[in-house]
């Protein structure tokens, strides 16, 4: 895997789209604490930057930021919908990252066995 970019890339991507899970999760889980910001994750920036410039990518789960949406009456602006969509959109990125990684993987057992 000498020289490979796309398996640091998606391994990147995967602990990115975890970290994106968990803090939907968490706004799912405040949905109806009053004064609880919904958080938001990136990490596509800097991803997007380190393939960009040819550099390896930092495998952290990107910066989580206070969603600034406007709120609801007790303060707090977790829309129920949109993290729904989100949670599920997050769910399937991060199977085809994990399916693409394990294709890989997959190459690599393939070529040992043959040699």
């Amino acid at each position: 895997m000498i020289g490979d970019v796309g398996t640091p890339v998606l391994k990147a991507a995967l602990a990115g789209l975890a970290q994106r899970q968990r803090v939907s999760a968490d706004n799912i889980a405040n949905v109806n604490t009053p004064g609880f910001l919904a958080g938001r994750t990136d990490f596509e920036t800097s991803l997007r930057s380190a393939v960009r410039n040819g550099t390896r990518p930092e495998i952290s789960g990107g910066t989580t930021m206070r969603s600034l949406e406007p709120t609801n009456t007790n303060g707090n602006n977790v829309n129920l919908d949109a993290e729904t969509v989100i949670a599920t959109e997050t769910g399937l990125r991060y199977q085809l990252a994990l399916n693409a990684l394990d294709g890989k993987y997959n190459s690599i057992r393939t070529a040992l066995r043959t040699s």
